[in-house]
């Protein structure tokens, strides 16, 4: 599991602030409160980390 993402590395490299999100979201008609657009930015990364680890489990079983 060493080539695993790890979640502390991805939490340490956030780009996008609630705020942010909370802008963007706004943008698409979507209104939500800062915690809530924190639980989404934390769904959201959550879910990249599961996709990116996913993957590179895949390309390992295909290489051997």
């Amino acid at each position: 599991m060493s080539n695993q993402i790890s979640m502390k590395r991805i939490s340490d490299k956030r780009n996008v602030t609630p705020e942010q999100a909370i802008e963007i979201l706004a943008e698409h008609g979507t209104k939500v409160t800062k915690e809530e657009a924190k639980m989404i930015l934390d769904f959201m990364y959550k879910f990249c980390i599961l996709a990116v680890n996913q993957l590179v489990t895949n390309e390992r079983i295909e290489k051997k």
